[in-house]
């Protein structure tokens, strides 16, 4: 009943739209013709540049070209790496807030609306969003969505200097991006200099690990604090990771039994929210197999939680104080 009375309401909004854009065509045309003088180039060229200016076609990384606003101003966001917007200086109206439970920027998210996962297409649908960015691939929800508004599919597992500058692309705010980036990659450089004064040497691996419910050992790849262990002047992922990494995976699902094989110099541990989950980590970290890591035995492990390891604009730029901290 909700949806259908919302159909009657849009349908009466378009009804209404309908008869002021006729009544403004009638008081054009009454206008012109009691007027003899003829509409200048240039005020054509403005008027015609105006409308030209506030929409514009976007092709996204999976093929879809949509028409979007050149300066969307009621976003609706789905998927990672929310705190990407943040540092453009934008706010969605609405997303899934369980994606930014217990980040480092959980506090800085104010006035969005839940969009629930997956997403609610009536809640997305009342928000009356003038886009949509989603990082679900799913083709049938993008056509439900795309009834609601010009949605794109956006990449949030890119590298963070490309996913920034698509993302300011798409917002219209490519210039801070530009600045952001520019700031941030010297801020790290820095940082890597600092660290390799303290001891870490060039050359050495790492690696990064996590359980989910059900007993599923992970080992991280292009996702989360990866994307910053994994950078030029930073350490080197160990062979299978760096399959993992040629091959664009998020993660691989492993077992204990070849966790040696994945292991780095060293090891960051990502604690999750799950009580099992972390019953599965204390069960490994006491096993035989971890004991005989040489990064174990050298006291080069370090645990982090999972919600403050993300490969968001916002967290990267926390990580840069924090990963020294984190491996002193």
């Amino acid at each position: 009943m909700k949806s259908v009375r919302q159909c009657t309401v849009l349908l009466g909004l378009f009804s209404l739209m309908g008869a002021l854009m006729l009544g403004c065509g009638t008081s054009d045309k009454q206008t012109t013709a009691g007027n003899t003088s003829t509409p200048s180039a240039e005020s054509t060229t403005s008027t015609k540049t105006s409308e030209v200016a506030t929409t514009r076609d976007y092709t996204d990384y999976k093929g879809h070209t949509v028409n979007i606003p050149t300066t969307p101003q009621r976003i609706a966001y789905f998927g990672e790496n929310y705190g990407d917007l943040l540092v453009l200086g934008v706010q969605a109206v609405g997303t899934s807030t369980s994606m930014i439970e217990g980040k480092v920027y959980e506090k800085q998210v104010q006035n969005v609306a839940d969009l629930g996962v997956p997403i609610n297409l009536e809640k997305a649908l009342e928000l009356q969003p003038d886009l949509i960015i989603t990082a679900d691939t799913d083709e049938k929800q993008y056509a439900a969505l795309t009834k609601i508004a010009p949605t794109i599919m956006f990449d949030t597992f890119a590298p963070l200097n490309e996913r920034l500058l698509h993302l300011g692309d798409i917002v219209n705010k490519k210039k801070a991006a530009e600045d952001w980036l520019a700031q941030y990659k010297i801020k790290e450089a820095e940082m890597w200099t600092k660290l390799h004064a303290e001891g870490v040497k060039a050359g050495e691996t790492a690696s990064v690990f996590t359980y989910y419910p059900g007993d599923r050992l992970f080992a991280m790849g292009r996702t989360g604090l990866s994307q910053i262990l994994y950078e030029k002047n930073g350490f080197k992922p160990t062979s299978p990771i760096q399959k993992a990494l040629d091959e664009d995976k998020g993660f691989v699902q492993i077992s204990q039994e070849v966790i040696g094989q994945y292991a780095g110099d060293r090891i960051f541990i990502l604690r999750t929210p799950s009580s099992e989950a972390q019953q599965s980590t204390e069960q490994l970290m006491k096993s035989k197999l971890w004991l005989q890591l040489p990064a174990v035995q050298q006291g080069r492990v370090y645990t982090q939680d999972i919600g403050k390891t993300e490969s968001d604009a916002s967290t990267r730029e926390w990580l840069l104080e924090e990963l020294p901290k984190l491996i002193k």
